[in-house]
């Protein structure tokens, strides 16, 4: 669309130099013609051709006016003085601002201002005093010189504003790419990861009710990252999160399914009930998830401790791992997850106001902990 807007310009532009050539030729032409043209120096004798040629030469150079400004002011001014035509020479004046093609414009406008009065000083058609022939100079060629710079910075603001406006669009599709990748990130990793491990633990099972259990927490899981993926490219139509985004209340099933999956998982709950809004709830869902993803990849065999307390007006979570080593039967594979999660993390997290911060702790083991602001519920409310 871009590339067809600037073609259709550029034809625009293109058609109106080719105007302006013709309105050159139809004012000085047919005054040469029928005699009324005159040199502004009377001492010349210049044959009419070279007043048609002059005239022509004016013409084809507002061709190439917006490009370089010189053929044009050199062959209006040439106009002006041999067939004694100023019109072409109030283009140039125009032109030469509105394109920004001449560096010192002031001072070529006092030449052509200077031009102009000689060839109405001594044009047989006008009074000759000197003070009208100074004003209608002035006016007729350092003003349109005036407007034209104007009109420089009026298209230069233009063309700043679109290109501020392209950068922020750019900076945004940025950003709802990397919010996509990390709702992504965050649904398939989390729903492939516990489907590897309960098909790891289904090898190693014996009894049928044990196989069958496990086979059930992989269709459900499966379903569930299906129903997710689903609502979630639904959601992003309306930039809003899918209605079966889970919050804090869905931090005690994860720990559930880590312990299904061999985890060893201990849980301290203690929110207030509806105390966060839906962002900051998804968010506090999503580090715990992250956290367990990254400790059944990385430290599978380690205790983990995971926490969601609230404190005044803040909620706290985090999930450490011991980073103490056993025997297990199932090990992640080592590319799952990709390496996006954790500043994919810190982002949706300070999207809602909260803070980020994770590393290894003093036992050996890893921590990722999060504080998100909330406003606790009136105690007076129903």
């Amino acid at each position: 669309m871009g590339e067809k807007w600037a073609g259709l310009a550029a034809r625009r532009e293109a058609a109106a130099d080719v105007l302006l050539a013709v309105a050159v030729l139809a004012f000085a032409v047919p005054a040469v013609v029928f005699g009324r043209s005159f040199p502004a120096l009377p001492f010349l004798a210049v044959p009419w051709w070279a007043q048609i040629a002059a005239a022509v030469a004016a013409a084809v150079s507002m061709l190439v006016r917006r490009s370089v400004a010189w053929p044009m002011l050199s062959a209006t001014a040439a106009c002006a003085l041999l067939a004694g035509q100023t019109m072409p020479l109030m283009l140039a004046a125009y032109s030469m601002t509105a394109q920004n093609t001449v560096r010192r414009w002031p001072w070529v406008t006092a030449v052509l201002t200077g031009i102009y009065a000689l060839a109405d000083y001594t044009s047989p058609y006008t009074d000759r005093l000197p003070v009208v022939v100074a004003v209608r100079a002035v006016t007729l060629i350092f003003l349109p010189a005036l407007v034209g710079t104007w009109v420089w910075r009026y298209r230069s603001m233009i063309r700043e504003l679109r290109a501020g406006v392209r950068a922020r669009e750019e900076r945004a599709a940025a950003q709802e790419r990397r919010r996509i990748a990390g709702e992504l990130h965050d649904t398939v990793t989390h729903a492939v990861t516990v489907m590897v491990l309960n098909a790891g633990l289904i090898q190693d099972a014996d009894e049928l009710d044990e196989i069958r259990k496990l086979a059930r927490n992989i269709e459900d899981k499966g379903v569930r990252a299906l129903t997710e993926l689903r609502e979630l490219l639904t959601a992003l139509r309306r930039k809003d999160l899918p209605p079966s985004a889970e919050s804090v209340e869905g931090i005690p099933r994860l720990v559930e399914e880590g312990r299904a999956t061999g985890l060893r998982v201990a849980l301290h709950y203690d929110v207030p009930e509806a105390a966060l809004p839906r962002q900051a709830g998804h968010a506090c869902y999503r580090v715990v998830q992250e956290g367990l993803n990254n400790v059944r990849k990385h430290a599978p065999g380690a205790d983990v401790q995971v926490v969601c307390e609230a404190h005044g007006d803040v909620l706290n979570v985090s999930v450490v791992n011991s980073g103490k080593s056993r025997a297990v039967p199932v090990r992640v594979p080592a590319g799952a997850g990709g390496g996006y999660g954790l500043p994919g993390l810190r982002e949706r997290v300070a999207l809602v106001g909260g803070r980020l911060t994770y590393g290894p702790t003093a036992e050996g083991g890893f921590a990722l902990t999060a504080s998100v602001p909330f406003h606790p519920p009136d105690p007076g409310e129903p």
